[in-house]
């Protein structure tokens, strides 16, 4: 969230989505920057349409934690299964698991940069992904990502922004192709 207003002020930006939950400080500050350039945003979306795809929001409720109220969305392209954590914790992903069936993720975006407070050994195993990948900073002060989620993730390929940079996942109707930019 700390880089939002950077982003909107130096990149094309035409819609915002927040998670739910109270607007906090820093989102009250973006807000008064997307209200200047006339950039629209949401919050508590279900679903949203683009193109013909379909971002599902598996929002369970709101939370008196902010982590658990990060959005966390799942989306289906060409037959490949999407999921984007956020950084909801332990408890949010028991709530998921019991609302929506989520078997066989093929990318799965870790929880909360690899952190112990998610991403546990039985939701993990419930999705089985194939990859699964950290957006964590080299050297980080939380010593993120954790080695007991890094042995949970044990059967699947892992990438790591710290190790491998940018990772970019391109799909076509032939399949896909993942290539990383060492930091």
């Amino acid at each position: 969230m700390g880089e939002a207003i950077n982003l909107v002020e130096n990149f094309k930006v035409e819609n915002v989505i927040f998670n739910v939950g109270e607007y906090n400080e820093l989102e009250n500050e973006l807000i008064t920057v997307l209200n200047k350039k006339k950039i629209n945003y949401y919050k508590g979306l279900k679903e949203l349409n683009i193109n013909k795809h379909k971002l599902q929001f598996l929002n369970t409720g709101v939370y008196d934690n902010e982590n658990d109220n990060s959005n966390v969305i799942y989306f289906n392209y060409n037959d490949y299964k999407f999921l984007l954590m956020g950084d909801a914790g332990i408890e949010r992903e028991k709530d998921i698991l019991e609302k929506y069936n989520l078997n066989d993720i093929d990318f799965f975006k870790v929880g909360h940069h690899g952190s112990k407070t998610s991403s546990s050994e039985g939701f993990i195993n419930e999705m089985n992904p194939k990859y699964s990948i950290i957006s964590v900073g080299k050297n980080n002060r939380y010593g993120h990502p954790k080695d007991s989620v890094l042995n949970i993730l044990s059967n699947t390929k892992v990438y790591r922004t710290d190790l491998d940079g940018s990772i970019e996942i391109k799909l076509n109707k032939n399949g896909y192709k993942i290539s990383t930019c060492s930091p």
